[in-house]
């Protein structure tokens, strides 16, 4: 268990998180040997070996003449070293390391007089080394000590990781020194590397797993990224008001900067704000090389993350499942949060035993629990042996007129007619919620009746509109939304869920320059009369799916259909489901260049739904005598803020 702390003295810390350590290594025999298999603090951090080198990408994107080389900082047990026993690696390549720093508490390296890492980012390096694990953080090329160009996900990215997990297996050489230097060989490891990081470093370990490299024996991406052209767009709708160029300046060295003309070009070209799938586009697309990953996954991602949007989990975990990959996921109710800072002691524990059993070989048994933790409600977790768990069913739900005019039903039966909404950019999904059961010309609603039962939502669904627009241009909206009173972590908030706090709690022992000491967090809450449940956004020209939009013909009649974002959510008993299909969502798409009014044939109109227990829990949960919902006002969080344009550390 961690230590905690109040707000107290440098000293104090170190001398806390040493004490801890102590009192480990002390504990009885007895104890030991009724524990399960796992590996000990038994390594002097103190005395860790700390390291730099500089590893040979075989690339020369900044085109000087010489092959690019990254920076490589190294933590790892001296005492290991002085017998000859090898280590595994613990690996997080990052392009914020000097820029923007990592973690809750924005942590940058930090370097002594020779070069070698004082502060390594994160608390890995002080649980882990003591365990027996060598840490090594990288700086992807173009970024702090490395050469090269920033290329958001490409050959570049990827290459400077995985060249070091081939290095740390023989196959890549590297040096002592940026340029010039002796060679130098990682005598001390055995080769046996997992990759770990939240947002841009965890969407690195997912294109380094896809290429397939021998050595990498786990991943662990965080709230990443599956394929860049969704982060950027949706099925041709712009997420973001600019592209990969502008996060590459954002991040690399202005010597990268002044060298990576030539790359920086090819972003702007490649990736045209007209949303049309280019060959840039193709080569940042992890999912389609799934077949390659020979590494086990263990995802992690917030349900209600609107940085690195959930459209990131779906498509990656099935195609990863497809390709027989041993995977685990947690999900929780938070935006783009690291679950150290959601679920602290949890992660630690489990993320121990993870490692110990991918990298180290001890059979602890956790390949054999619950493949799936769901985050319910607020610090209440339950669990799956797979997901989406066994026995779900994708259920089509039909739109069809209700007794009021604008207020429509959701259900099993096909609709008739039309309804008709006209986009309105300055409105969200939390407003057209709100006014659900009012007839209001942004949006088209549809609800099931107050449900007799629990219905659990567990994996993506789609929307199939077919629609008439009155305009060349026109961007739609789907969600999906419980309406019903709830308590859930405010997502929306600066916070993305949680609250940090002055007290810290220690996760290994630290040194003068380098704590192990983190200020814990709470959940941040919002009591809601509606929670938005899963959402997706188009570009009507992309109707053909063809990846390349195409003007409309006003008055002329397409179909479309929305992926949505997949999501794991119970909707209680007494709350009510709705489809809402709209425009422009505000703060989470941009507008498009008219301001379409579209017609919608219900009768060619249907929302596929992942439920557990099929078409028969929704028809036992839309049926049976009345329930009376408890009466609330339906304000859901705070509307969306401005979309960010970084995948990294917004928490």
């Amino acid at each position: 268990m961690p230590i905690r702390t109040r707000p107290t003295t440098w000293r104090t810390l170190v001398t806390a998180a040493t004490a801890a350590l102590t009192a480990t290594l002390l504990t009885p025999a007895a104890a030991d040997a009724a524990a399960p298999r796992e590996s000990r603090p038994v390594h002097s951090y103190a005395d860790a070996v700390r390291e730099a080198v500089w590893v040979d990408t075989g690339l020369d994107e900044d085109r000087d003449g010489r092959t690019d080389r990254v920076a490589v900082d190294i933590v790892r047990p001296r005492e290991a070293a002085r017998t000859g026993r090898k280590v595994p690696v613990i690996m997080d390549a990052s392009p914020y390391y000097s820029c923007c720093g990592r973690g809750n508490e924005s942590q940058t390296k930090t370097y002594d007089g020779h070069g070698d890492i004082v502060r390594m980012p994160l608390f890995y390096d002080n649980y882990f080394v003591p365990r027996g694990y060598a840490v090594v953080g990288v700086d992807l090329a173009g970024t702090s000590r490395s050469d090269g160009c920033v290329d958001v996900g490409g050959r570049s990215d990827v290459q400077s990781a995985k060249a070091v997990v081939d290095w740390l297996n023989g196959r890549a050489k590297a040096y002592s020194s940026r340029t010039g230097g002796e060679r130098v060989r990682a005598d001390w490891t055995d080769g046996s590397t997992g990759m770990i990081g939240k947002s841009w470093d965890g969407t690195i370990a997912n294109g380094v797993a896809a290429t397939g490299v021998k050595g990498l024996k786990t991943i662990v991406p965080i709230a990443a990224i599956s394929t860049w052209y969704d982060y950027y767009f949706s099925q041709g709708a712009p997420l973001y008001g600019s592209g990969p160029d502008w996060l590459a300046r954002y991040v690399q060295t202005p010597e990268a900067r002044e060298h990576c003309t030539e790359v920086a070009r090819k972003l702007t070209d490649g990736a045209p704000r007209t949303g049309d799938r280019t060959p840039l586009w193709t080569e940042r697309d992890y999912v389609r090389a799934a077949k390659k990953v020979r590494a086990s996954v263990f995802l992690v991602h917030g349900m209600q993350d609107l940085n690195v949007r959930m459209q990131h989990v779906g498509p990656w975990w099935d195609a990863l499942g497809k390709n027989g990959v041993r995977r685990k996921i947690w999900l929780s109710q938070t935006g783009h949060v690291d679950p150290f800072d959601f679920r602290r002691a949890e992660w630690v524990r489990t993320l121990h035993r993870w490692f110990d059993h991918e990298l180290k070989g001890i059979d602890n048994g956790i390949d054999r629990e619950p493949v799936a933790d769901i985050e319910r409600a607020p610090d209440e977790w339950v669990t799956s042996t797979a997901w989406p768990p066994r026995g779900t069913h994708t259920v089509t739900l039909r739109p069809a007129h209700g007794t009021r005019d604008g207020v429509g039903t959701l259900g099993l039966r096909p609709g008739r007619g039309t309804a008709s909404l006209t986009d309105d950019p300055a409105l969200d999904e939390t407003e057209w919620a709100t006014r659900i059961d009012t007839p209001t010309p942004e949006k088209a609603g549809f609800v099931t009746r107050p449900l007799t039962r629990d219905l659990r939502l567990a994996g993506s669904s789609r929307v199939t509109v077919t629609v008439t627009p009155s305009t060349p241009t026109a961007h739609l909206t789907a969600v999906l939304v419980d309406l019903g009173p709830d308590t859930i972590r405010d997502y929306a908030d600066a916070g993305e869920g949680i609250v940090t706090l002055p007290e810290r709690s220690c996760w290994g022992p630290s040194t003068e320059g380098d704590s192990s000491c983190y200020r814990e967090t709470r959940a941040k809450t919002a009591d809601v009369g509606h929670t938005v449940v899963s959402r997706g956004w188009a570009d009507l020209g992309e109707h053909a799916g063809t990846g390349r939009g195409e003007p409309l013909v006003p008055g002329e009649r397409y179909t479309l259909a929305l992926d949505l974002a997949a999501t794991d959510h119970v909707v209680p008993r007494g709350h009510r489901l709705a489809l809402i299909v709209a425009g422009t969502d505000r703060g989470l798409i941009d507008p498009p260049a008219d301001t379409p009014t579209l017609t919608l044939d219900l009768a060619r109109t249907s929302a596929r739904v992942p439920f557990a227990g099929g078409a028969a829990a929704f028809a036992r949960a839309t049926s049976g005598p009345p329930v009376t919902t408890p009466h609330t006002a339906p304000d859901g969080v705070r509307p969306p803020a401005a979309a960010h344009r970084v995948p990294g550390e917004t928490r």
